[in-house]
C-alpha cells in the first residue's frame, strides 16, 4: 500500500522586476496523492536575492523499493515565467540527475527510473533551474532541493557472527553468564520500529535463557553435569518491529561446552584383584596393574595410589602411571614361596586435585583389596654363606682337606646338589672339591712366599637339573711355616787395605728372611766351622740382625793373596731352625795413609807405567781432527764440477727426449744435449742404440768438424743429410708379426704372401662355411667368380 504526501510550494512575490526562489511546502496527507509542485518565480534582470518567508520546506519524500512497472513519480518543477508556450526548458542537476532522476524539460515533472534503497543512500541533493529555450539563459536562479528516501522494513536483523562458541564450568548456578550475542538491523532506527530488535531462544530450553533486549545468554537449569552431557547447541532469534507480527528475523547458533570440574571421586570397578608372581621375580619388577575410574578429565582425573595396610606392605610397592592413571604394583624385596606364598594388600586411590566446593559429594578416594599369590619355581641351590674364608698352612701334604662349603636346594623337592670348582678361577688346579659333600682339598703343593691368597669360585648345581646352579667365592689364605733360611740382604764384596791393622772393621752384614715372623726375626751370624780357626778375619754378631767383619792380623799382601772368600753361616730362631751359608768376597788393595783405596790389581805393580789423562785427551783430539779432515775431503770431491764446454753466462742447456713410435720407443731415453751443436768435438761417436742391435755393425763414420762460427741451422741440415745417408744411424726398422690368423686358426692364414699367384687357381666357396661373420666376404669373392665366368 502506498502512502501519499502532498507538498505545496508557494511563492511570495516582492518588488517588481526582481525574481525570488522561495520553495515553500505544506504537508498534507490523504489518498490519492496530490501533485507535488516546486514553484520557481521572479525576474532575472537584476541581482537575485531571496525574499523573506515564514518557513522553508524544500524536500521531497520518496518510498524505497518501488515495485511498479512505470517510473516512480517524484514531483513537479514550475516557474511563474512559464506561459505554457514551450519557451522555457527545465534543467535538473545533482545526485543521480539524468540517471536515477529524470525531468521532463517541458513540463518539469521529475521521475525516478530505478528502485532506490535507503540503506545504500538515504538522501539525494539536486538543483533545479528554468532557462530560455531559445537563448539558453536562465530565467530563474538555480534552486536546491532534497529528495529523502522513505524507509520501509526491508532488512532483517543480522548477527555479528554466524556461530558463537562459549564454555562454562559444569555444576554452575542458575543465571551464570554464558555469552552475549548481538544483531544489527540496517533499517532506519529513527522511523518506526523497523530497527528495533528483540531476542528470543528457539532451541536450548530449559538449559539456557536469553535476555530479550541485551542478547545475554545465561544458564537456566541447576547442576548441569558434564558427565551426562557436554555439548549444547542453542539457537537464538533476533526479530525487528519489536518482535511484533510481520517483523523480519535472523538466527544464530551458539555452541556451549561444559568444562570439567572435579565433582566425581575415583571408583574401583571391583573390590578385589588377584595377581600371581613367581618367586624368582626380581625387585622393582611389575606384578600387575589396577585402575580406579574417574569420570572427570585432565588434572581432575589424576589419581595417586598407595598401599595403606596388609601383610605385604614391606614386600610390595605401588606407583602411578601418569599416562594411563593406572596403579603399578611392583616387588620391593625378593619373594620366597617356601616362606610365604600369599600376600593381601589394601590399595587406596585418591584424587590429587580436590575441589572444596564438592566435598559434600563424599570423600574423593576409594580402596580395593589386592591378593598376590607367589608361585613356586625351580630355584638354584643356596649356599649357607655368601662367601667363605679358609686358611691352610703352606706345608700341608697334597689331598689335605682345608674346608667345606654347603649348599641346599630351597625348593620343597630338595633335589641333591653336586659341587665343582670353576677352573677359570683356578687355572693351575691347585685345589679340588668333593662333588658330594663340598669338601675342598689341595691337589698341588702350596707356597706362601709365591702366592699368599687364592680366590676360587665353587659351583653348586642340582643333579637333576644342572642348569639350576649358583656360585660362591672362596678365599683361601696360605699360612706361613718356617721353610726358608735367612740370607744376605745383598751381595757383599768388600776390600781390606794392605796396611790394615788388626781388629779393624771392614764390612757390616745384614740378612733377610722370606718367611713371616709374628714376633720379628732374630738372626745369628757365625763363621763356617771349617774356616773359623784358620781365617784371617773374625766375625762379630751384633745381636741386632747385623754382624761385623774384622781383620785378625796386621798388614796383608795382595801378591801373596789378592782375594779372600769368607763363608758366613746365618741362622734364624724359628721352629724348625733354618740356616744358610753365604760367602763374602774380600779383596786386598793398596791404600793411602787415610785408608782410601788406590788399586786392587796385582799386575799394576809389575807394569806401573801407563798413559796419563792428558795423553789420552791428546790422542782423542787427534782422532777427531783426522775424521773431520776425511769428511771435508769427501765433501769437496762431491762439489767439484766438470769444466763446462762453453763458459758463458747465457749458456742454457735443454734436454730433448724423443718419443718416436718408429724408433726405439720408450727405451730410447738417450738425452740430446744442445751443447753438442755448439761444440761438435764433444760428440760421443761410440754411442749406439740399446734397444735394437743392427744386423751389420758398421764402423762409425767420422764427420767433418764444423767451424766455430757455423750457423746452427746449417749445422743441423748438414747433420740431417749425413744421417739420412748413413746406414748405421738410428732409427732402425723392425718387423713385428701378429699372426692371429696363422697356424692354429680355423681360417688358417689370410695373408696374401702365402696365397697362390693367380686368382683363377683360388676357390672362395669355403668362405661360406666360416659363419655369418664372413658372409660379406664370401658374397664379394663369389660375385667376382661369377663375373669371370660370364
Amino acid at each position: 500500500m502506498r502512502t501519499y504526501h502532498c507538498f505545496w510550494l508557494l511563492l511570495w512575490a516582492g518588488q517588481p522586476h526582481q525574481s525570488f526562489l522561495t520553495p515553500l511546502s505544506r504537508r498534507t496527507s490523504g489518498f490519492p496523492e496530490k501533485e507535488k509542485v516546486l514553484v520557481l518565480s521572479g525576474n532575472s534582470r537584476q541581482d537575485l536575492h531571496r525574499s523573506k518567508r515564514s518557513w522553508m520546506w524544500n524536500q521531497f519524500f520518496l518510498l524505497e523499493e518501488y515495485t511498479g512497472t512505470d517510473y516512480q513519480y517524484v514531483g513537479k518543477l514550475h516557474s511563474d515565467q512559464d506561459k505554457g508556450d514551450g519557451s522555457l526548458k527545465y534543467i535538473l542537476s545533482g545526485d543521480g540527475a539524468g540517471d536515477l532522476f529524470i525531468i521532463n524539460e517541458n513540463t518539469g515533472d521529475i521521475q525516478a527510473t530505478k528502485r532506490l534503497d535507503r540503506e545504500e543512500k538515504p538522501v539525494y541533493i539536486l538543483r533545479a533551474q528554468a532557462v530560455n529555450r531559445r537563448t539558453g539563459r536562465p530565467v530563474e536562479p538555480e534552486s536546491e532541493f532534497i529528495i529523502k528516501i522513505h524507509d520501509i522494513n526491508d532488512n532483517e536483523p543480522m548477527f555479528t557472527k554466524d556461530t558463537y562458541n562459549a564454555s562454562i564450568p559444569e555444576m554452575s548456578d542458575v543465571g551464570t553468564f554464558v555469552v552475549q550475542v548481538t544483531a544489527t538491523d540496517a533499517d532506519d532506527p529513527t522511523y518506526g520500529n523497523s530497527a528495533k530488535v528483540v531476542y528470543s531462544i528457539l532451541q536450548g530450553q530449559p538449559y539456557f535463557s536469553v535476555e530479550s533486549e541485551t542478547g545475554i545468554i545465561k544458564t537456566a537449569l541447576l547442576n548441569m553435569d558434564r558427565e551426562n552431557r557436554e555439548q549444547y547447541q542453542v539457537v537464538i532469534q533476533a526479530k525487528d518491529m519489536g518482535g511484533q507480527m510481520g517483523g523480519l528475523s535472523g538466527t544464530t547458533t551458539v555452541n556451549i561446552t561444559l568444562t570439567d570440574v572435579n565433582d566425581n571421586p575415583p571408583r574401583f570397578p571391583q573390590s578385589t584383584y588377584q595377581f600371581r608372581a613367581p618367586e624368582s621375580t626380581p625387585p622393582d619388577s611389575p606384578v600387575g596393574r589396577i585402575k580406579a575410574n574417574d569420570a572427570d578429565v585432565d588434572e581432575n582425573a589424576e589419581i595417586e595410589y598407595s598401599i595403606t595396610e596388609g601383610d605385604g606392605y614391606d614386600m610390595f610397592g605401588i606407583t602411578t602411571d601418569k599416562d594411563t592413571q593406572e596403579g603399578i604394583i611392583t616387588v620391593k624385596k625378593a619373594l620366597d614361596f617356601e616362606n610365604k606364598n600369599l600376600y593381601i594388600l589394601k590399595v587406596e586411590a585418591t584424587n590429587t586435585h580436590v575441589d572444596p566446593r564438592f566435598l559434600y559429594l563424599g570423600p574423593f578416594k576409594d580402596s580395593a583389596t589386592v591378593r598376590i599369590q607367589v608361585e613356586d619355581v625351580d630355584e638354584p641351590p643356596v649356599f649357607s654363606r655368601p662367601a667363605y674364608i679358609m686358611e691352610v698352612k703352606e706345608d700341608v701334604p697334597i689331598n689335605s682337606v682345608i674346608g667345606t662349603v654347603t649348599a641346599q636346594d630351597p625348593d620343597a623337592t630338595k633335589n641333591p646338589v653336586k659341587y665343582s670348582v670353576d677352573r677359570h678361577t683356578d687355572m693351575d688346579r691347585v685345589f679340588n672339591i668333593n662333588s658330594g659333600n663340598g669338601s675342598i682339598f689341595t691337589s698341588k703343593p702350596l707356597d706362601r712366599e709365591t702366592l699368599l691368597w687364592h680366590n676360587i669360585t665353587v659351583i653348586a648345581a642340582e643333579i637333576n637339573n644342572p642348569k639350576q646352579s649358583s656360585r660362591v667365592p672362596v678365599f683361601i689364605k696360605v699360612l706361613d711355616v718356617n721353610d726358608n733360611a735367612p740370607e744376605f740382604a745383598m751381595f757383599y764384596e768388600t776390600f781390606v787395605c794392605e796396611n790394615a791393622k788388626a781388629e779393624q772393621l771392614i764390612q757390616t752384614l745384614s740378612a733377610v728372611d722370606k718367611d713371616d715372623s709374628y714376633s720379628g726375626h732374630q738372626f745369628s751370624f757365625s763363621l763356617a766351622p771349617e774356616t773359623a780357626g784358620s781365617s784371617n778375619f773374625t766375625l762379630q754378631d751384633n745381636r741386632d740382625n747385623t754382624a761385623g767383619i774384622f781383620t785378625r792380623k796386621n798388614r796383608y799382601n795382595r801378591h801373596e793373596m789378592s782375594t779372600y772368600f769368607l763363608p758366613v753361616v746365618i741362622s734364624d730362631n724359628e721352629y724348625p731352625i733354618q740356616s744358610s751359608t753365604e760367602t763374602v768376597t774380600i779383596r786386598v788393595c793398596a791404600c793411602d795413609h787415610r785408608g782410601k783405596m788406590l788399586s786392587c790389581n796385582a799386575e799394576a805393580l809389575i807394569h806401573p807405567t801407563g798413559l796419563s789423562t792428558g795423553a789420552l785427551i791428546a790422542i782423542l783430539l787427534c782422532i777427531i781432527i783426522l775424521l773431520v779432515t776425511v769428511v771435508l775431503f769427501a765433501a769437496l770431491r762431491r762439489q767439484r764440477k766438470k769444466e763446462p764446454l762453453i763458459i758463458s753466462k747465457e749458456d742454457i742447456r735443454d734436454n730433448i727426449v724423443s718419443y718416436n713410435d718408429e724408433g726405439g720407443g720408450e727405451e730410447d731415453t738417450q738425452a740430446f744435449d744442445i751443447g753438442t751443436l755448439r761444440n761438435p768435438e764433444a760428440i760421443d761417436d761410440n754411442k749406439l742404440r740399446r734397444d735394437i742391435v743392427p744386423e751389420t755393425l758398421f764402423m762409425p763414420r767420422r764427420t767433418a768438424t764444423a767451424r766455430d762460427n757455423t750457423d746452427v741451422r746449417d749445422f743441423i741440415n748438414q747433420r740431417l743429410k749425413e744421417n739420412d745417408t748413413d746406414p748405421t744411424a738410428p732409427p732402425y726398422d723392425s718387423l713385428a708379426t701378429y699372426a692371429y690368423e696363422g697356424n692354429g686358426s680355423v681360417a688358417e692364414s689370410l695373408s696374401s704372401l702365402e696365397s697362390v699367384t693367380t686368382d683363377g687357381d683360388q676357390d672362395y666357396d669355403y668362405l661360406s662355411d666360416w659363419g655369418p661373420r664372413f658372409k660379406k666376404l664370401a658374397d664379394m669373392y663369389g660375385a667376382m667368380d661369377s663375373d669371370k665366368d660370364s
